[in-house]
Formats: structure tokens, sequence, C-alpha cells
């Protein structure tokens, strides 16, 4: 089990930019695969983006060219940079380590208005 702790969320206006945090409290390198999600009330939870440990990187198709996730393995952090926001980003954004971990942060709020 890990604990993952989301931060950077916050509002921002339509075409700007956010860049999300998600600390994670063991060695990154023991995670094969951490993804980031997003979920607004009333719709299941979907993937946004998600990357091995190898650097093999996916996005859904409304992320693809906008957001790119990384991982700093000497900071055992994953980021999620979200450029050219639009109000349908606005979402709670959560951290997760794949199986067999299985873990989720607490979420972060992003809200994307004028």
């Amino acid at each position: 089990q890990v604990r993952l702790v989301e931060s950077g969320g916050g509002e921002v206006q339509p075409g700007g930019s956010l860049t999300l945090s998600c600390a994670v409290s063991d060695s990154i390198y023991r995670i094969n695969r951490l993804g980031w999600f997003r979920q607004v009330p009333g719709k299941q939870r979907e993937l946004v983006a998600s990357i091995t440990s190898g650097g093999d990187s996916t996005y859904a198709d409304s992320a693809k060219g906008r957001f790119t996730i990384s991982r700093e393995s000497a900071k055992n952090t994953l980021y999620l940079h979200m450029n050219s926001l639009n109000p349908k980003d606005t979402a709670v954004y959560y951290c997760y380590a794949f199986p067999p971990f299985s873990d989720w942060g607490q979420g972060t709020q992003v809200t994307v208005s004028s």
C-alpha cells in the first residue's frame, strides 16, 4: 500500500495552465504504473493519463496535445501539466497507483471558469 497526496489544484481561466503534483510515500520505482483520473459529480471517474516506470505514457483523447504526465523518481512525485484548459476540464483530479497497489489520493479540485 502507498499513500498518495495531490496538490496544485485551483481555479484558472479558460486557456490557462495548471500543474498538479502527487507525492508518493514509497519509492516510485516500486510502482509500475501511475495515473491521473478525474471525476465530476454524477459521473464515473475517468482516466486522464498514465505512465509506466519505463516512461511509456497514455492519454485520454480529451487530454492529448494539452496535458503531459511525468514522474520524478528523485522526489517520488507524479505530475500532470495541463495547458489550454477549458470548462470541461473542471473536476476533482485523483492520483492512482495501479495494481497491485490500487491506491488513491484524496483528490484536488480543478475549476476552469471565467
